[in-house]
């Protein structure tokens, strides 16, 4: 028999094991104490997201003459209480949050309970690459057009459309540091940090209220009912008359047959406008 198998640890391996754990230990425990704000920051950081994503999309239809701007302090205040305050919030129209408790966000706080976000106002709302305060510095030019430039009836000015460029929306939200005198919070107790997300989007685009307006604008971009209107009349004669009636003459720059026609007891009426 083996007696290699029985022997001993050398004394100078005993605690080799428990020293090795603590080592370990002490290397990993800070982040395993910062996990849970980690998960906050992420938290906070996707809330972020979703603020700008919404700012975003609300200019899609307050983009014209017509409706308007949605003004910058009311979207700033639907934005802060919306997707900083309680999560259970109701949407109210001309809410705002205040910093109570009863409107702040119960996980987003610091080991202390102290809130990660300090005031609702520091959340600020911004426009454009420059981080702008107004609406009408949110746009960046885009080559959109570029593939109409060889056709002059084919542009934005003869469709009547907008041709502002690229909107976008900045969301910025300034984070209060952790504790002082905690080494597993470092650096996070003085890096002042500040999650900033934005959203970008062509708000003017190729759409239009009504049926009829989509006609008016591609009959002045193609105006093929005026150029050929003149041999309609005899085009209506002279085919019908060589193809036995089999084959109705064509409607140059007849839009009319491209309409969706939508049943009538599926129409609901405009109270608005009585």
């Amino acid at each position: 028999m083996n007696n290699a198998a029985f022997r001993s640890t050398p004394p100078q391996q005993q605690g080799q094991a428990l020293v090795e754990f603590l080592t370990i230990s002490a290397a990993v425990l800070g982040l395993f104490l910062l996990m849970p704000m980690i998960g906050k920051y992420q938290d906070i950081a996707h809330a972020t997201h979703m603020a700008s994503r919404y700012a975003a999309f609300d200019a899609t239809v307050h983009n014209d003459a017509k409706n308007g701007f949605k003004p910058e302090a009311q979207l700033a205040e639907e934005v802060r209480r919306r997707y900083f305050g309680t999560p259970d919030a109701p949407i109210r129209t001309d809410d705002a949050a205040d910093d109570s408790r009863a409107h702040q966000n119960p996980l987003w706080t610091d080991p202390r309970g102290k809130p990660l976000i300090r005031n609702f106002s520091d959340v600020a709302v911004t426009f454009g690459e420059d981080e702008a305060p107004s609406h009408s510095q949110a746009f960046k030019g885009s080559s959109d057009g570029k593939p109409f430039s060889l056709m002059p009836l084919a542009n934005h000015k003869t469709l009547d459309l907008q041709a502002r460029g690229i909107y976008r929306v900045n969301v910025s939200v300034p984070l209060a540091n952790l504790p002082e005198g905690i080494v597993s919070y470092t650096p996070f107790d003085k890096i002042d940090l500040r999650i900033t997300r934005h959203t970008s989007v062509l708000i003017d685009p190729w759409a239009a209220e009504s049926v009829q307006q989509t006609m008016d604008r591609f009959g002045k971009l193609v105006p093929l009912n005026s150029l050929f209107s003149s041999i309609e009349a005899a085009l209506d004669i002279v085919i019908p008359l060589f193809e036995l009636g089999d084959v109705s003459a064509p409607q140059f720059g007849r839009l009319e047959l491209w309409q969706d026609v939508v049943p009538e007891d599926r129409l609901k009426a405009d109270e608005s406008r009585n």
